[in-house]
């Protein structure tokens, strides 16, 4: 690398700390939360760095959006004086000792550690299988194809998580008008055709290129959640929704059993999808995936079970 590209670099990594130092520490919870937000999109630029885009669209839209956008409505919901002032506790600075020696003593070890690891991995060995997958990028290939498996639990945690969060109780009502920023919905209507661009070209993406139905899923449901915020988006806590509301969770997590179970069927093992049909069976699959996620992104933002 070069020296601009060092300095980059440096620059990034001390970024980082000092973000997460004053997340963590900082006596005002608002400012804590821009650090917090600040800190995950630098987190993208780091991903960026890494070559891995998809992750970095998936780090701002979750990471700087939809978290960020929890932690701003959780503060917003605290008795007033209370969102914007001093935590109630504070840390005793023996424990922030103890923080900075673990995350020192854990730093240690990925240095000694990351330089052990095979080089080039296992690239060669999927590059070797490619043909077999029935798309043209590695990161697709891995996810739906040859570890299909662990992509299918990753979703199935996603939507646990909500059946979880909704058992807690009933939705957040909406915010009062008289609350809601004057812009926000004139800036939710003007950034609708992005959310809806953004993903498309994600998920025609995938099946070459860094995208698919994580990062895709990851940029809608951030354009759900300020549709939420702006108070456009009520149908999801109508009653008479409810059971499309469900149908669109699952609907992401149902296809890919059903095709592992067509696979099952077809060749004896689960989730082996046959060359002849693998293109077109993994498009459907990840189309159905990101709108689930993108709807389980913002079921979570939403607190509880909606309809009650």
């Amino acid at each position: 690398m070069t020296l601009a590209q060092w300095s980059f670099d440096l620059l990034l990594a001390g970024g980082l700390l000092w973000l997460g130092w004053q997340a963590l520490f900082e006596k005002r919870r608002f400012s804590a939360v821009v650090h917090f937000m600040a800190f995950n999109l630098l987190m993208a630029l780091v991903w960026v760095r890494l070559s891995a885009p998809d992750i970095a669209l998936a780090e701002a839209a979750i990471g700087a959006g939809v978290t960020g956008a929890l932690l701003l409505t959780a503060l917003g919901r605290l008795p007033s004086g209370t969102s914007s002032g001093a935590h109630p506790h504070r840390w005793h600075p023996h424990w922030r000792y103890l923080a900075v020696i673990s995350a020192c003593i854990s730093t240690a070890w990925l240095i000694a550690v990351v330089p052990q690891l095979p080089s080039p991995g296992l690239a060669g060995e999927i590059e070797a299988v490619m043909p077999a997958t029935g798309v043209d990028h590695a990161v697709t290939a891995v996810l739906l194809n040859i570890r299909a498996l662990d992509t299918l639990l990753e979703v199935a945690v996603m939507l646990a998580a909500v059946v979880l969060v909704w058992s807690l109780g009933p939705t957040l009502r909406p915010l009062p008008p008289a609350t809601i920023l004057p812009g926000l919905p004139a800036l939710s209507r003007l950034l609708h055709p992005l959310f809806l661009l953004v993903p498309t070209y994600l998920l025609w993406r995938g099946t070459h290129a860094p995208g698919g139905a994580f990062p895709a899923g990851a940029v809608l449901g951030a354009g759900g959640v300020l549709m939420l915020l702006a108070d456009e988006v009520g149908w999801m806590q109508r009653q008479h929704w409810q059971r499309l509301l469900r149908l669109l969770l699952v609907s992401g997590l149902a296809l890919f059993v059903l095709v592992g179970l067509g696979g099952l069927l077809m060749t004896g093992t689960f989730l082996s999808i046959p060359l002849g049909v693998a293109r077109l069976l993994i498009m459907a699959v990840e189309i159905a995936m990101a709108l689930s996620i993108a709807l389980m992104l913002m079921a979570l933002y939403l607190y509880g079970e909606p309809g009650q």
